[in-house]
């Protein structure tokens, strides 16, 4: 009765994970990938203040005026990539930007390639475009990145798109400059495009720096970027993200969009351009204390017998190395959901080179973080 497309996508473990945690509060969720802050409070106020004056209609399919002036403000000062308002789409989330990039893009049969491990919600995207997803194994004997040549192996006359996410999901990893470059040169010289998801571009440690590839020489046709404001500015349940990429590319994602959701919040949108203009320093704080958690988190997990964790260069996960457990990254967390009440993901979520790790979110409180791995602590000792 369904289509195939619907039986092609797996059930998610995340889905069943939140549920089991809504229905038990004694559960303290390390699995959630939504900040614990709350918006900017000049954002809700300036909410309050549009609903009360009637911005409850719909909005322009592109999105507001302002808004795409300000994420093109936004992205050349910041990003180093010149581009037009005209070329900058609102979106629900970042989310429905890759979908509809994605859709744009692929063709029955198409390969895209990505990461493996990597962001759960590229496959099932694919699988929904009717396209082939091709992945490159990525593990922590070399932090998490990506090897150029593995890339080169990996292209084939089928392929179309390269999915890339920096800092990564769910491994923290965040791209160099030199490996970018070298991405870079691979899908000119192929003549692909590259999808730049950069959720958590806000949120980078020790110095290093975030590279959006449409700024590298060259790029400017080959790169679609996709942004968000959902982990940025704390604002999830708004679902307000952007994409930008080639005038052809972005009016096929206008037509995609006008058949999907038709338009995002116009409340939320005029709220947003405050998050732009005046709210960066609101951003700072939740790095300096994601960048607390992560201290707190690694140092305690490599000090329980048998994990091993990498300090995260970005985003807000760590991916510990759980083999030498003995148990499969399943029953490792549903040992520590049984019986020390903490929900975790398995690493075979995001991918089957996933398999020997567990990922960890610290977007969340200090103090139950603390709780939540004294927790894990005594269950494996």
């Amino acid at each position: 009765m369904l289509s195939k497309r619907v039986y092609s996508i797996p059930k998610s473990k995340a889905a069943e994970g939140f549920k089991i945690a809504y229905e038990n509060p004694d559960i303290i969720s390390l699995g959630s990938g939504e900040p614990d802050f709350s918006p900017p409070k000049e954002v809700v106020e300036i909410i309050n203040k549009l609903l009360r004056k009637g911005h409850t209609h719909y909005a322009p399919p592109l999105g507001v005026k302002e808004l795409r002036e300000a994420v093109s403000d936004k992205l050349r000062d910041q990003n180093n990539i010149e581009v037009e308002p005209d070329n900058v789409v609102i979106t629900c989330g970042s989310t429905e930007a890759i979908m509809l990039s994605i859709l744009t893009l692929v063709d029955p049969d198409d390969e895209v390639i990505s990461t493996d491990p990597g962001y759960h919600v590229i496959g099932p995207t694919i699988s929904v475009a009717d396209g082939i997803q091709k992945t490159i194994k990525i593990n922590d004997g070399k932090k998490f990145e990506i090897n150029p040549d593995d890339l080169r192996v990996a292209i084939s006359q089928k392929t179309k798109l390269i999915y890339l996410n920096s800092p990564a999901n769910p491994t923290g990893a965040v791209l160099t400059r030199n490996v970018l470059e070298e991405l870079a040169d691979i899908v000119v010289d192929k003549n692909l495009i590259m999808l730049s998801d950069e959720a958590y571009e806000k949120f980078i440690y020790d110095g290093k720096e975030h590279v959006s590839p449409a700024s590298l020489n060259g790029m400017e046709n080959y790169v679609i970027t996709t942004q968000s404001f959902s982990k940025t500015f704390a604002m999830s349940g708004f679902r307000i993200g952007y994409v930008t990429a080639s005038k052809e590319i972005i009016e096929g994602i206008a037509k995609l969009k006008i058949c999907s959701t038709l338009c995002t919040s116009s409340a939320f949108q005029l709220a947003a351009v405050e998050a732009l203009k005046n709210c960066w320093n609101y951003v700072e704080k939740m790095r300096e204390e994601y960048e607390r958690r992560r201290e707190l988190i690694v140092k305690r997990l490599n000090e329980i017998q048998n994990i091993k964790s990498l300090k995260p260069e970005g985003a807000f996960y760590v991916f510990p190395n759980i083999k030498d457990t003995g148990m499969t990254s399943s029953e490792f967390t549903k040992k520590v959901l049984d019986e020390a009440k903490v929900l975790i993901f398995p690493g075979t979520e995001f991918g089957v080179n996933g398999e020997g790790y567990v990922r960890i979110s610290y977007a969340t409180a200090y103090e139950k973080l603390k709780e939540a791995i004294d927790r894990i602590e005594n269950v494996l000792t």
